[in-house]
């Protein structure tokens, strides 16, 4: 027990906690702007998970709506046009401190090659690192991943693979993901997979994956309260949350 639980217990131990996740700055992955995917559907809703988001000590919020050919067919103007309107609701509600920005979250598949073979702009984050946030099926292996990954970098892109600890296919095959990160992708861990949120296999993987220090960014991918509301009663007193921050992630560069 800390000096600060023993003194003034465990809602200071909440505050520390807090305090630690503030250290990350930017939260990179999450589907806050409204109306787009699966994530906020409204408005009223985005605010509320904003102000939570600013409540776990976030002071800047990259957010990424699903970009997929078949599904959610979100574009670049689009997204920016909803940002905009995320923005001005965010200032008049009291909450313009939380810097917003957006990228994407694109899913891997044809549609995903057409745009860069086409030279059609991707929403990136990081400024002139262009990070850009993609993610594949959870159960079937992409036969596509090396040649996109290769083209991604090749369009001056740095590709960021999104939750690499919930695909099943890898499973079992450690070795892939760490093919995968010397090619040059770097890896995104979701907070909630650190307390089995998604699966036990999803969080044996992440654990395996901060043990070896092979996480690069961490990200809520908050769709909705109960995403936050898991990290703030699970995630903050989860013993391997200050293994995580001890390494050098990147968001705070963000």
């Amino acid at each position: 027990m800390s000096f600060f639980q023993k003194l003034f217990g465990p809602k200071a131990t909440e505050r520390e906690a807090l305090a630690t996740l503030a250290s990350l700055g930017t939260d990179m992955h999450s589907h806050l702007l409204p109306g787009l995917d699966d994530g906020a559907e409204t408005l009223e809703q985005s605010l509320v998970l904003l102000r939570q988001l600013q409540e776990l000590g976030y002071r800047k919020l990259v957010m990424t709506p699903h970009i997929m050919g078949d599904f959610y067919r979100n574009t670049p103007e689009g997204i920016r046009k909803t940002l905009d309107v995320l923005r001005t609701a965010a200032a008049q509600a009291g909450l313009g401190s939380v810097e917003l920005d957006c990228a994407a979250e694109y899913y891997l598949d044809e549609w995903l090659g057409q745009k860069i073979e086409q030279k059609e702009p991707l929403l990136s984050f990081g400024g002139e690192r262009r990070y850009v946030l993609f993610e594949t099926s959870y159960i079937n292996e992409p036969f596509n991943f090396s040649e996109t990954v290769f083209n991604m970098q090749a369009a001056g892109y740095q590709p960021v693979l999104a939750h690499p600890e919930r695909y099943t296919y890898l499973y079992g095959r450690f070795e892939e993901l760490i093919r995968i990160r010397e090619t040059g992708v770097l890896l995104q861990v979701n907070l909630n997979s650190l307390v089995g949120y998604y699966s036990s296999g999803a969080k044996r993987v992440a654990e395996k994956l901060v043990d070896n220090g092979m996480v690069d960014l961490v990200g809520t991918d908050a769709h909705n309260v109960k995403h936050l509301e898991s990290i703030r009663s699970k995630v903050l007193r989860s013993d391997y949350l200050p293994k995580l921050l001890e390494l050098p992630l990147l968001n705070s560069t963000l």
